[in-house]
């Protein structure tokens, strides 16, 4: 992909991002690394591939400029090409970059170093471990060590090696949350159900930990999903399971004020009735949820502590977990849980619902990404899509299907939509995120923030601000190298390198907004989807209130500095429990908060398909059938009508529960089914 002149080049941008630093103590030889020692150019052209064909051509174009002697007039330096500055002129053009008032440059600096500092720190071979990681205090994958004999895969998955039609009476696209459920619930009712998923199987040992390897399979778009503009980073589950076998355990019923808003304000009156309690009910025991584990982590700790030393409550989070017992091993290795679970403690659809499925006879197909719906008299009738084999070949699957369910997330299930042809108005419209930042504290003590449940406390004191329903609230998210790096704000070389040095003694509180105002997801001219997304000013002040109170748990809690998540990184200095320089945290709102110039990030995209009983503003309607397409339903995060203000696996598993029992009422006076071949 990169011609010999950009890769060099690249290589001198990884140079520049984390450079070589004099040093002669014991981490000497983390000091003295350097980038382009460690990065593997074919990582960076497979994370740049992965984008859709704008983003592609607009990397080519920044590392031309990079290239070019005009690059000078980007920044009132010397008209020369990057490579032929000196070190320090190439740090202050990136300084530079990084505060510009040109929304591209700041996009090209924020997507270069995210990139090249996550793989920095996150890239290991299976037989060793990065060398960056033990100054940090980093262990690696327990996978090394841990002595875990590999199992048969249990979920029997189709094979084809040339082209192929299937025939079935319910198609699901989509494994995840919403698919797995829809799927196990039909399969367990008697339907023939086939499922396709765009991602790979991933059973036992080939879940390895790696965090660079880990999030290059199982995460959409490799983990460099982005809006158009680059300001938000989304993080979204692409593998058998989806977003169940990456997300971080977290089970929270969809609180009450919002059911009640969606059923008030969105002609929804069934989230407010028994049968979707029901739905909630029958999820929650199917995932095991319980709140039954042993300890916190460091940094749910120090949540949990400084909140009760500030008067503020907090509640224990369930978690859907199974066989989690106090050992170390167990404790530890829910920390790369998001890397996939190895151990089988995560109670996702791979160990629930798919395996009801599979038992019952449902057929599963990964590795295939479904290009269209197909349709006839206004009536989806199946879909057209491409499976990649294990050998790389590319087959052509055709499927006839009397429904079809699509569970694809909120960025995937509306582009798949779109290219198949459906035109409602507000399909891709109300793109919610939950935009969420990142508040962290350097602690006296070691935090190993990458061991241990990766959420298990959440104070809600910002969930609900100025009487209305929308807020934030504060979690701890997982902790990896890779993510670390990609998420702490760079100002220089040695900054960067010298705050990574910290990492065991750091702990991160996110702050998880409620977001009122929302985006959209288009297509490009091949299909894939296009996201745009602006964090509007309402959404900033719910953001910002609880950025404040996230830095004063910190604070309470024993932190000794606070970095606040701006790209300047302004910082609080404490001492005894107090703050020395307190006019840093009050001029947050005074600070520019246009893209690319904080870091913002999303684990949950909802309500691109929005369920409601007004066709003319919802693609879908309560039943979970698309107003426009019989036969065609949404059973996702997509279909949520506005966003859920927690995490939303439960939510999307009731309401997929909730959409299965309507599909075996559809299905039960459609015509009786006759035999067919399984293909």
């Amino acid at each position: 992909m990169f011609t010999a002149a950009h890769q060099q080049l690249l290589l001198v941008l990884a140079d520049t991002f984390i450079p070589s630093l004099p040093a002669a103590d014991a981490h000497a030889g983390f000091l003295q690394g350097h980038g382009a020692e460690r990065i593997r150019l074919e990582l960076v052209a497979a994370a740049i591939e992965a984008q859709p064909e704008r983003a592609q051509r607009q990397f080519r174009q920044l590392l031309a400029l990079l290239d070019s002697r005009l690059l000078g007039l980007s920044w009132g330096g010397p008209l020369r090409p990057f490579g032929q500055l000196t070190a320090a002129e190439r740090e202050r053009l990136l300084q530079c970059w990084a505060q510009s008032p040109l929304p591209p440059l700041r996009q090209g600096f924020q997507a270069l170093r995210k990139l090249l500092t996550f793989l920095y720190y996150a890239d290991s071979v299976a037989t060793a471990p990065n060398a960056a990681w033990a100054a940090a205090g980093y262990p690696g994958p327990l996978a090394l060590t841990d002595g875990l004999v590999d199992t048969p895969r249990p979920l029997p998955t189709l094979q084809p090696d040339r082209d192929v039609t299937y025939s079935c009476e319910v198609l699901v696209i989509g494994s995840g949350a919403g698919g797995g459920v829809v799927a196990g619930e039909l399969a367990a009712a008697g339907h023939d159900v086939l499922v396709l998923d765009k991602g790979p199987y991933c059973h036992g040992c080939d879940f390895n930990q790696r965090e660079a390897e880990m999030i290059g399979k199982l995460y959409d778009g490799r983990g460099t999903l982005s809006t158009t503009d680059g300001g938000v980073t989304l993080l979204a589950g692409s593998c058998l399971g989806g977003g169940t076998t990456v997300n971080w355990a977290g089970s929270f019923r969809t609180p009450d004020y919002v059911l009640e808003e969606w059923a008030r304000e969105h002609q929804a009156p069934h989230f407010t009735q028994p049968s979707f309690q029901a739905s909630l009910d029958a999820v929650t025991a199917a995932l095991h949820v319980n709140t039954d584990y042993a300890r916190h982590n460091g940094q749910n700790q120090a949540l949990l502590d400084g909140s009760q030393r500030l008067g503020q409550p907090t509640r224990l989070i369930p978690r859907n977990e199974l066989g989690l017992d106090d050992s170390d091993q167990h404790f530890r290795g829910l920390g790369f849980s998001t890397f996939g679970d190895r151990y089988g403690i995560k109670q996702g659809t791979l160990n629930t619902y798919l395996k009801t499925a599979a038992a019952h006879g449902a057929r599963l197909l990964p590795d295939t990404r479904v290009a269209r719906i197909t349709q006839e008299a206004g009536r989806a009738t199946g879909a057209e899509a491409l499976h990649t084999t294990a050998a790389g070949q590319a087959v052509r699957v055709t499927v006839r299907a009397k429904r079809v369910v699509v569970a694809g997330g909120a960025i995937q299930t509306p582009a798949l939509l779109l290219r198949s042809g459906l035109h409602h108005p507000h399909l891709g419209q109300h793109l919610h995120l939950h935009p969420t930042v990142a508040v962290s504290g350097a602690y006296p003590w070691p935090i190993e923030p990458w061991y241990g449940p990766s959420m298990s406390v959440v104070n809600d004191s910002c969930t609900r601000l100025d009487g209305t329903n929308f807020g934030a609230k504060i979690e701890t998210p997982p902790a990896h190298l890779g993510l670390m790096a990609m998420t702490l704000p760079w100002l220089s070389g040695a900054q960067h390198k010298q705050l990574m040095q910290q990492a065991a003694h750091l702990g991160s509180f996110i702050v998880l907004t409620r977001d009122r105002d929302g985006g959209r997801v288009r297509t490009d001219r091949h299909g894939q989807p296009l996201i745009s997304y602006r964090l509007s000013d309402f959404d900033r002040r719910s953001m910002l209130a609880a950025v404040r109170t996230a830095a004063e748990i910190h604070v309470a809690a024993g932190a000794h500095t606070v970095f606040l998540p701006h790209g300047t990184l302004p910082t609080l200095q404490v001492q005894d429990g107090r703050i020395q320089n307190p006019a840093v945290l009050d001029g947050l709102p005074q600070l520019d908060w246009s893209p690319n110039r904080f870091g913002l990030y999303s684990a949950h995209q909802m309500s691109t398909c929005r369920m409601g009983g007004q066709r003319a503003t919802h693609p879908v309607s309560p039943t979970g059938e698309t107003y426009e397409l019989r036969g065609l339903y949404v059973a996702d995060g997509s279909a949520f009508p506005a966003c859920s203000g927690v995490n939303p696996m439960l939510t999307i598993m009731a309401l997929a529960h909730y959409t299965a029992q309507h599909l075996k009422a559809d299905l039960a006076t459609a015509v009786p089914r006759v035999a067919v071949a399984a293909g």
